[in-house]
């Protein structure tokens, strides 16, 4: 008898899993490895949230089941902050739904949307979620090439018109993982004008909205007119309040997407615990200066890794935004080659681009998860090594 489903053979996790072995190995041996692999955050949340969340702990009633689509507190801070960020007007009752993360979302949306059969233009290089994502509701993904000639930005003029008539939804992830790059302000107009030319719902990750490094703010889809016509857009406390762990995101734009988001949620989970929304509500709010110190600090690990690998010789893009490195392979090797090569002579874990999608292969990705120091060490390891 068959002991998974086939849905599962569509998705895969033997790059990751191959690198965590290799690691964990390395490890056992009594090896000290530098892991710059997953992108998960070294750094608590600022201390008046971790406050936040103690004294919403006190009250009794916060140990009830929580509304799955979320508090109204919750939902009301995450229309101020997007109006306050990005001019941004929403109704809380119904333009904005409370997530366990994003990857909750971008892991639903596609069973609220998709049918066996439909198609969806997934960005290659991602997320991996994304592609995974289509393939457990039973559409298929059709990849969008980002390449570094087009700035990492889709090509959506080249997708054929037999893929077009059949095509449901476009996912879109900018500042964008893994390449770490920006779309230009016009980008997202060009998006609306597309999707409502072919019919499509848009979906954008803006996961990383907030680790951009210029003067000026990373644009949002929201803010552009005619988004809410044709999309959502999610934002996550993950990364942007070192929130990773306590599970929250919100997704905001389109009524109808949400709710069909909000049916499959409310069959699946019981929403966020309530302390936790309180906490992220109160950091949604009033920031107090943590958003452009969690900036600072990743551009000061950003240029603590990449000088000694540039002075080297190594021609990597400095990124303009997220926690990020997409390096392209200064030499001959395969992506998984060239990351078991970093891990077994430097002992630094990275992530092989083709885990990413294909359109990865001949990057790796390096995770800024480590002291600025460390991150020196690091790359003054890899830079004896690649001689």
């Amino acid at each position: 008898m068959r002991t998974r489903a086939k849905r599962l053979d569509h998705i895969g996790t033997a790059v990751f899993f191959e690198m965590e072995t290799q690691k964990s190995a390395l490890q056992a041996q009594g090896r000290t490895v530098t892991d710059l692999g997953i992108g998960s955050p070294d750094q608590p949340p600022a201390a008046f949230i971790r406050q936040a969340l103690q004294d919403a702990l006190e009250d009794p009633a916060a140990f009830g089941y929580p509304r799955s689509q979320g508090t109204l507190g919750f939902r009301q801070a995450a229309v101020n902050f997007l109006d306050r960020r990005y001019q941004v007007t929403l109704d809380p009752e119904t333009e904005v739904l409370t997530l366990m993360g994003a990857q909750d979302g971008l892991s639903h949306l596609t069973l609220a949307l998709i049918d066996p059969g439909d198609i969806v233009l997934v960005p290659d290089p991602g997320y991996p979620i994304y592609e995974a994502s289509v393939h457990l509701a039973g559409g298929t993904p059709y990849p969008l090439p980002l390449r570094a000639e087009n700035g990492f930005l889709p090509d959506l003029q080249a997708v054929p018109e037999d893929i077009l008539k059949r095509a449901k939804l476009l996912l879109l992830n900018y500042p964008n993982n893994p390449t770490t790059a920006l779309a230009p302000d016009s980008f997202f107009d060009e998006v609306i004008a597309f999707a409502k030319t072919y019919d499509l719902w848009v979906m954008h990750d803006a996961a990383y909205s907030e680790l951009s490094f210029g003067a000026e703010p990373c644009p949002s889809f929201l803010s552009k007119a005619g988004a809410k016509d044709v999309g959502i857009e999610i934002h996550s406390l993950s990364k942007t309040f070192h929130y990773a762990g306590a599970r929250l995101a919100f997704a905001a734009g389109n009524a109808d997407i949400l709710k069909a988001l909000a049916v499959v949620k409310s069959n699946i989970d019981y929403g966020v615990f309530t302390p936790v929304q309180v906490a992220g509500a109160v950091a949604l709010q009033d920031d107090r200066g943590h958003i452009a110190a969690t900036r600072e600090l990743y551009q000061a690990r950003r240029d603590a890794f990449l000088g000694p690998l540039q002075s080297a010789g190594w021609a990597i893009p400095t990124p303009q935004a997220t926690m990020f490195v997409w390096a392209p392979i200064p030499s001959k090797q395969d992506s998984r080659a060239f990351a078991r090569h970093l891990l077994t002579a430097a002992s630094v874990a990275c992530v092989p681009g083709v885990g990413f999608g294909a359109q990865g292969e001949g990057f790796v990705r390096f995770s800024l998860v480590q002291d600025a120091s460390v991150l020196r060490e690091a790359a003054l390891r890899i830079v004896q090594v690649l001689g």
